[in-house]
């Protein structure tokens, strides 16, 4: 019997891409995993939407384990889910570890020192170094790895993720349900999620802009606001802050279009989601996106306000003249969470003793 350890520290973050990639890959792993030759354990940061009982074993996480794991004598593979973990089995060299390598993201973050990027750097490295096969969830993250990075000979897998499934829509009594077409908006506020350069669209185009996400950068959350008042569109802009998965549904399903002008991405979770609602995309050319959104997505060049006004207009003409719903439900159902966990159990294996 093989023994395998999925990594699901991270899920102590709710409602990120990092909890939803754990839940959902987590999940599909369970339905796939060989019972009479493998037995799949969870790590695990006590109660999360991700049911412990379908694992063969939970090992519970703890902030002291960044110190001392607990015993991992009986494991064969650490499936460590996030590149920058400080949970490793350093001291046993029997265990095999897949590293999942989701974007570098710090890269791109114009906020942070070379002494800082260097830093992050050194423990992805140190990472690296210590796990036996790497998985990028783009190829943009497996160029930005081999950039960066010395992966040697170990193996380097690309396995992109899948489409969320969404839940039955609903809003509650405390939701914010919008009064005119909107367009929707969803990742955590930071300043590399660049939602500011949306705010001019609202004073030519008769819509709402509704983000939703966790609000870790409060000084760019201010920038916002401030922001949207300079332009005179506070009445059309609302941050709603953490949301739950009946309520994204809702705004998925109900959004006039989606946008997400990050300049920092792996992968990028919601617009797989959006593409299974079938809305039209508006995306910056930047990092992984082009790669996920493909053919039916419409890009913004730059942040130009003239010219993401023109690629705004010029790509719902598109999409109102055109059937792209069923071309956006077809290259959602093309990222499978499904495929993407016997991709991984191909991986686990490969590294048995």
């Amino acid at each position: 019997m093989k023994n395998i350890l999925f990594d699901c520290e991270r899920m102590k973050y709710r409602d990120t891409g990092l909890y939803h990639y754990c839940l959902n890959l987590g999940k599909n792993l369970l339905k796939q995993v060989n019972l009479r030759e493998e037995s799949l354990s969870c790590f695990y940061p006590g109660q999360t939407a991700l049911q412990p009982a379908p694992f063969a074993s939970i090992v519970r996480q703890h902030s002291l384990n960044k110190f001392l794991l607990p015993s991992t004598r009986r494991f064969d593979i650490w499936h460590c889910t996030y590149q920058n973990s400080d949970y490793l089995p350093v001291r046993n060299r029997r265990i095999k570890v897949v590293l999942s390598i989701h974007d570098l993201n710090f890269m791109y973050d114009e906020k942070k020192s070379e002494t800082k990027k260097r830093k992050y750097l050194k423990h992805l490295q140190h990472n690296i170094d210590r796990s036996d096969a790497i998985v990028c969830i783009s190829s943009f993250s497996r160029n930005d790895v081999a950039r960066y990075c010395n992966t040697g000979n170990k193996p380097v897998h690309i396995i992109l993720n899948g489409t969320n499934e969404l839940p039955e829509p609903c809003l509650n009594s405390g939701s914010y349900k919008p009064h005119k077409p909107f367009m929707f908006s969803i990742g955590v506020i930071t300043r590399k999620k660049n939602f500011h350069t949306l705010l001019p669209l609202l004073r030519d185009n008769d819509m709402e802009l509704l983000i939703a996400g966790r609000p870790d950068d409060r000084d760019y959350l201010y920038f916002l606001l401030d922001r949207a008042e300079e332009l005179g569109v506070s009445d059309k802009f609302r941050i709603l802050g953490m949301i739950s998965e009946k309520e994204k549904s809702w705004y998925f399903r109900n959004c006039y279009a989606f946008a997400s002008p990050s300049v920092a991405e792996g992968f990028c979770l919601p617009v797989a989601e959006a593409m299974s609602a079938g809305k039209p995309l508006f995306l910056s050319n930047k990092t992984a996106l082009p790669e996920i959104g493909g053919k039916v997505a419409f890009y913004f060049s730059d942040f130009n306000s003239s010219n993401m006004q023109d690629v705004f207009l010029n790509g719902m003409r598109t999409y109102d003249s055109t059937n792209m719903q069923d071309q956006l439900r077809a290259r959602a159902a093309s990222f499978s969470w499904n495929k993407a966990a016997a991709q991984y159990l191909e991986v686990y294996r490969s590294l048995y003793p």
